[in-house]
């Protein structure tokens, strides 16, 4: 008779480790986020040894940021300081300065994180920044997006790869779930901090993070819900292609602007209309200008109104992200930069 399967996490071994980090191989080096929780203690390690192993992988570094939210991060980031010297790798503690908000602590936090490590990757020149997202916190992302009414794009989830600040940001162990980095440490003897914010039901994420367990039971594993992220992923991807294909092929640029054949692109499928749309807003801002952050609901409202038009023959005047949007009657949308408001008055009564 067989004996039963282990259901106890199995630690990521090295050549497991090399599989994951086999896209970071190519960089000049790396700066590790680790905080001094499990995640990222065992995401050290496992670099530490990744990085030693070959000629020409690359010089690894680690920093740790303190916001000064709580008195034990000074002594959790000297521990991770202690970690590091035995890995030989060199260690930075980046201090958050400054008042602390009262509201969307945690949102702060995380916007002045990133900052920080930014800043030190270029100081060390180019460094791309690694952090130990793991499967836990991508199908915990997920639920969040999706009880705010996020769209494919935010549905996807966090990327492996992508850009903060303008620093390049890599998630080797997105696939990879929280239980195992913690039998990672436990395999290797590493200590770990445990941050009591991560228990705080004031937190969104640690209310979903509860439900967790709960959604497991009925089959919603973190497992699906990353699967489902990644499957939108390469969806999304899909579509991105042929909106950008699309809007070179029906769009034209002249003093008074940008001008698209919207009702050639009515033709395409809406979901391709509204990233049409996305780009060609994006396409028109000046150089100068950084784009705010456009959501979604207008910006599909806007495509369908716009669609609606074009097949009933009807012109349209609508505003959308700073921009006027005209479209004539033969289905020719131009888009204008808003012109600025005087103080005071509403545009209506102008």
């Amino acid at each position: 008779m067989a004996a039963p399967a282990s259901t106890e996490p199995r630690p990521l071994g090295e050549p497991e480790a090399k599989a994951l980090f086999f896209a970071l191989a190519g960089e000049e080096r790396l700066l590790a986020a680790v905080s001094g929780g499990p995640d990222s203690v065992a995401l050290l390690a496992l670099l530490a040894a990744w990085a030693r192993d070959a000629d020409g992988r690359p010089e690894l570094h680690a920093a740790t940021v303190d916001h000064g939210l709580r008195p034990a991060a000074t002594a959790e980031a000297e521990a991770v300081g202690r970690l590091c010297r035995s890995l030989d790798v060199p260690h930075a503690v980046l201090h958050w300065q400054g008042a602390k908000p009262r509201t969307g602590l945690q949102e702060q936090a995380r916007v002045a994180r990133y900052a920080l490590l930014a800043e030190q990757a270029r100081a060390l020149g180019a460094a791309v920044i690694v952090t130990a997202h793991t499967l836990d916190d991508q199908a915990e992302t997920l639920l969040m997006r999706m009880a705010r009414g996020s769209g494919p794009v935010g549905l996807a989830g966090m990327r492996a790869r992508t850009t903060r600040n303008g620093v390049p940001l890599a998630r080797p162990l997105l696939g990879v779930a929280k239980a195992r980095l913690v039998a990672t440490c436990a395999a290797r003897g590493l200590a770990f901090a445990s941050d009591p914010s991560n228990e705080d039901p004031r937190f969104s994420r640690v209310r979903w993070r509860k439900l967790m367990p709960l959604l497991a039971e009925e089959g919603l594993t973190a497992a699906r819900l990353g699967l489902l992220a990644s499957r939108l992923a390469r969806a999304g991807q899909a579509l991105e292609q042929r909106a950008a294909s699309l809007l070179p092929a029906l769009s034209t640029r002249g003093e008074d602007g940008l001008r698209l054949d919207f009702a050639g692109l009515c033709r395409e499928p809406d979901e391709i209309v509204i990233r049409v749309l996305a780009r060609a807003l994006a396409a028109a801002q000046p150089a100068e200008t950084v784009p705010g952050e456009l959501r979604l609901e207008r910006l599909e409202a806007c495509a369908l109104a716009l669609a609606a038009s074009v097949r009933a023959g009807q012109p349209m005047r609508r505003t959308l992200a700073g921009f006027v949007l005209l479209l004539s009657s033969e289905g020719v949308l131009a888009l204008a930069r808003e012109p600025p408001r005087r103080r005071g008055v509403h545009p209506a009564k102008e």
